[in-house]
């Protein structure tokens, strides 16, 4: 497998944040969104075996653990290999995607966080939305707000796709294109059943640091 980097930090997203985890980050992407955090994936890597990782992951000694990019499902069968592994071996593990690529036979174990990407990320056309029907009630769906235009996109796209209460979902502002504080008061003014999720390893390490 092609591998950007293996730490251990806090968890910055989702409905695990605030929790120490290892992070898998596989190198490669095939999306170009325009707020990219991790645009330093998109190329290189070294290579490592499932075993090796596991025996790393092993080291740590940390139970909850997240395969990020890049893009994770651009390396389908040795992903899957590595998240079925992980399971067995009694770890919690997270796979975040951008939603571009089916989801449809990830260990049902596994908790997915699925990128719905709003016109705002440039990648809007690339979403694979057979996913949404593959969801279960412990997976995460991430919009990244950009605009008040992005909000009422996914506003929207949460009514017409039925998916209130059928998951968590996370909206996030946009570092540095979006306020939090503006996007809470729309949430709070709406009264919408979503989480904030804003990057909080950012706040506590800066926005420039790797391997947090």
């Amino acid at each position: 497998m092609k591998v950007c980097e293996i730490f251990t930090s806090i968890q910055g997203e989702s409905s695990y944040a605030g929790v120490p985890c290892t992070f898998v980050r596989l190198a490669e992407c095939n999306l170009r969104c325009l707020y990219c955090d991790t645009q330093y994936s998109y190329a290189n890597g070294i290579e490592m075996s499932v075993e090796e990782i596991l025996n790393h992951v092993k080291l740590v000694g940390v139970n909850l653990v997240e395969i990020t990019g890049g893009e994770p499902l651009l390396q389908e069968a040795e992903t899957l290999q590595l998240i079925t592994s992980l399971l067995d071996d009694g770890y919690e593990v997270l796979l975040e995607t951008n939603g571009s690529l089916s989801i449809k036979d990830i260990d049902r174990r596994a908790v997915i966080i699925l990128d719905v990407k709003t016109p705002g990320s440039g990648m809007n056309s690339e979403m694979d939305l057979t996913n949404l029907g593959f969801i279960k009630p412990s997976d995460e769906i991430k919009f990244v707000i950009c605009s008040r235009e992005d909000y009422e996109w996914s506003r929207s796209f949460i009514a017409e796709n039925g998916l209130k209460g059928r998951c968590t979902i996370l909206f996030s502002p946009a570092l540095g294109m979006l306020q939090p504080v503006l996007l809470a008061r729309w949430i709070i003014e709406d009264r919408l059943d979503v989480r904030l999720n804003t990057q909080i390893h950012k706040y506590i390490f800066g926005t420039d640091e790797r391997m947090v």
